[in-house]
């Protein structure tokens, strides 16, 4: 519920409520790429050791490379069946018809070998039709990273194609599972759960600097909503913001600026300051409620929600506060805007009929689409580093849990499960 939560609590204190949805801009239910995806074959890795950690090693790294791609959406595994039609994988030896045969593009070969403790895995990437290797990886790893194996090796996949890599990135959010809500960050896939706060006040909204090094958060341990950055690698924890009601920061595209909502000044409005919190400057000036600052990805404008023409609505600004322009069309209850990284869309929350789902809007079209349907409370939307899905919280399963979905609708899969989660962040 991150910019949700930050509306709320502006509706309680600036006494602006008894909002609802009774209309909708022009509804499309699925976006197309029309790109079809690559295919891969992926045959079982070969294991020159055979001890058990070695075995562990081949099946661990087999399935979570599995695992990645078919989430990707660039690439299309060959059904496993279909290797029984040709003759078994010879590293050595790669009868490169064979797999033209079945329909292979790309053939990726891993093999896992034992130097004294350590596991040697060695991936080898062949484009089928020229029948050459086109890139060769290897690592050393004990079983805490073979997970880290393949997700570096799905990103080598990804960068080859021209494809942004996000296999290695972190997703952050809030989990009351110790008992109060604290700061969390897990996988892509919700794998490696992992409490980055420890303390007995709330944290809250965090959001990932572009290079995963510092989170913006809002914290009460000070007895006021206050925004700090945290370092989780370094440690380091620093204030930004200790003025009035702070909420909603935002990391700019090159992570040399700030964007955030406070009232440090008597109203809910937005500001803008370095990342290191200095420079603090306001960039909205009206008596309406202005939240949920999101950055484009050139960095040059901002969309947010605000209800200065009577109910929260979605508009964009240039990043110091100029041309603001009102960009969602009926309705009255939308909020929690989060800019894609291609910069043609926005997703957002919409109420109809108290509940709560995911739209996108389509900035060249002026087309939405909507994202869920779960008759639930789905919130916080935050996109993947290549746009192709979308991770949010609902209490579809009763309890509120993250969620991520791919930019049709399709593929929806829980990714926590222990206490309540909410507010997730996925870097773009």
């Amino acid at each position: 519920m991150k910019k949700s939560i930050t509306w709320t609590i502006f509706v309680i204190i600036m006494a602006a409520g008894g909002l609802t949805l009774i209309s909708q801009q022009e509804v499309v239910l699925t976006i197309r790429e029309g790109v079809p995806a690559i295919s891969l074959a992926l045959p079982p890795f070969i294991s020159e050791a055979s001890s058990a950690e070695a075995r562990e090693a081949a099946e661990t790294i087999h399935q979570v490379l599995s695992d990645d791609l078919r989430y990707s959406r660039v690439f299309s595994l060959v059904p496993r069946e279909h290797l029984n039609y040709i003759r078994p994988l010879n590293p050595k030896e790669i009868f490169f018809k064979d797999w033209e045969s079945i329909q292979t593009r790309i053939l990726v070969v891993g093999e896992v070998s034992q130097s004294q403790n350590r596991i040697i895995f060695e991936a080898k990437i062949y484009d089928v039709k020229s029948e050459k290797m086109i890139l060769g990886k290897r690592y050393q790893a004990d079983p805490s990273v073979f997970r880290l194996v393949a997700h570096r090796v799905a990103d080598e996949l990804m960068k080859l194609y021209g494809e942004k890599p996000y296999f290695t990135t972190k997703i952050v959010f809030v989990s009351n599972r110790d008992g109060n809500d604290e700061l969390y960050m897990m996988d892509y896939d919700g794998a490696n759960q992992t409490r980055l706060t420890f303390n007995k006040w709330r944290d809250y909204m965090p959001a990932w600097s572009p290079d995963q090094r510092a989170i913006v958060f809002t914290s009460y341990r000070s007895g006021n909503p206050d925004l700090y950055i945290l370092y989780p690698y370094e440690g380091k924890l620093v204030p930004v913001s200790t003025k009035g009601t702070n909420f909603s920061g935002a990391f700019s595209p090159d992570g040399k600026k700030l964007a955030f909502c406070s009232t440090r000044d008597g109203n809910a409005e937005i500001y803008v300051a370095n990342a290191d919190g200095s420079n603090i400057r306001r960039i909205t000036f009206n008596s309406a409620i202005d939240t949920a600052p999101t950055w484009s990805p050139t960095g040059r404008e901002i969309a947010f929600t605000s209800d200065r023409t009577g109910t929260p609505q979605i508009y964009i600004m240039d990043a110091e506060g100029g041309n603001v322009r009102k960009v969602s069309f009926g309705g009255n209850y939308l909020d929690a805007p989060a800019w894609s990284p291609d910069g043609e869309r926005i997703a957002f929350v919409s109420r109809v009929d108290n509940f709560f789902d995911i739209y996108i809007l389509n900035l060249k079209t002026n087309k939405i689409t909507k994202l869920t349907e779960t008759r639930a409370r789905n919130e916080s939307p935050s996109w993947s580093p290549d746009g192709r899905h979308v991770i949010f919280s609902s209490n579809m399963s009763g309890t509120i849990q993250i969620y991520s979905i791919d930019y049709d609708a399709s593929n929806l899969r829980c990714l926590t499960s222990q206490g309540e989660n909410k507010l997730p962040n996925w870097t773009n």
